[in-house]
């Protein structure tokens, strides 16, 4: 594991239009983190839409084009299972209320309160992930049980274990003690007696 993090090598996006600043947080997070930098809202939304979400995004709110708090509200129109952690210098007031980040980090922030709060994000994720798994894995259980299943379930099971598969490894990923926790789970008798 990394020095001060619980999780070993989470996926971070830091989004800054200011460079210096992006690659400074970048730079504090490397050793322990696999760190991708966007220096502005519209390229942070291109990096997102690549591929696997990233576990937490470090997201600074005053930005030319796509400001933070529009990125935001797309990143939570597209339903993606990270965590958002607004990096700013602007003073937070009472329209953060309604705003749907994880985390709000007030500039400058020293390395030891950016390597907490990106663990604690990711703990949360990953505890986020599992109920996911194990809300899919009772699915599949009665689903795969039951003979009479229909053809387009048949679909729909295919679906779920594709679904939990990637669940799966963003756990393994990111919770040391997945395997112990997943092993217990699956040794639920779930068909009836």
């Amino acid at each position: 594991m990394g020095e001060g993090l619980h999780v070993d090598e989470p996926r971070v996006l830091m989004v800054d239009d200011e460079k210096q600043v992006a690659d400074a947080y970048a730079l504090r997070l490397q050793d322990v983190a696999d760190v991708t930098v966007a220096y502005g809202g519209e390229e942070a939304l291109a990096i997102v839409a690549e591929g696997r979400p990233p576990d937490v995004v470090l997201l600074d709110r005053h930005m030319p084009g796509l400001s933070g708090d529009e990125v935001l509200d797309e990143l939570r129109e597209r339903d993606l299972t990270t965590r958002v952690i607004m990096v700013t210098a602007i003073d937070p007031d009472l329209g953060i209320v309604e705003m749907p980040f994880d985390d709000y980090l007030s500039k400058p922030v020293d390395r030891a309160d950016l390597y907490a709060a990106v663990d604690q994000q990711c703990q949360v994720l990953a505890y986020e992930l599992l109920g996911e798994y194990f809300r899919r894995e009772s699915t599949r259980a009665v689903l795969a049980a039951d003979a009479t299943t229909a053809t387009d379930a048949d679909e729909r099971l295919a679906a779920i274990e594709a679904d939990l598969e990637t669940a799966e490894a963003r756990v393994r990923d990111l919770l040391p003690e997945a395997e112990s926790l997943l092993s217990t789970f699956d040794g639920i008798d779930r068909e009836g007696y």
